[in-house]
């Protein structure tokens, strides 16, 4: 089961590499696809800088964590993947369901399920020895 998910954890942050890709070199056309247009330079620069960001880092931890078998580093996309599915149910809550909601709530639900799967199942060090590693610098 650990060797499953480390694959699993692998190739989901090799997807989110290729997003983070899709953003820095054709934002217009990533963006788009998830219902984002920017509005001149600006926008194109904001899409190229937080998209490639969230996914780039995201992937980043999650195939570095894999490859390291350090579960600690999958407590990073866990969170960034947590807070936009708390952002998308703030927004269903305000705004109400436009068709499709569903979807990217699913993929970032996946992901914050799979990444604490994986924390527990792969070597890590428990939340207060990080955060107490975070305090203690």
């Amino acid at each position: 089961m650990r060797l499953i998910l480390t694959a699993l954890v692998f190739l989901v942050g090799l997807f989110d590499l290729m997003m983070a890709g899709n953003f820095l070199f054709d934002p217009g056309v990533a963006g788009a696809g998830l219902g984002v247009n920017a509005l001149g330079p600006l926008g194109v620069s904001t899409i190229r800088a937080d998209f490639t960001s969230f996914f780039g880092i995201s992937a980043f931890c999650m195939m570095w964590g894999a490859w390291r078998r350090n579960a600690d580093l999958l407590l990073v996309p866990a969170l960034l993947f947590g807070a936009s599915f708390t952002g998308r149910l703030i927004d269903l809550i305000i705004s109400g369901p436009y068709p499709a909601f569903w979807f990217p709530m699913t993929i970032e639900a996946g992901h914050v399920v799979l990444m604490i799967a994986a924390w527990r199942m792969l070597p890590h060090h428990s939340i207060e020895q990080v955060i107490d590693e975070i305090n203690n610098g």
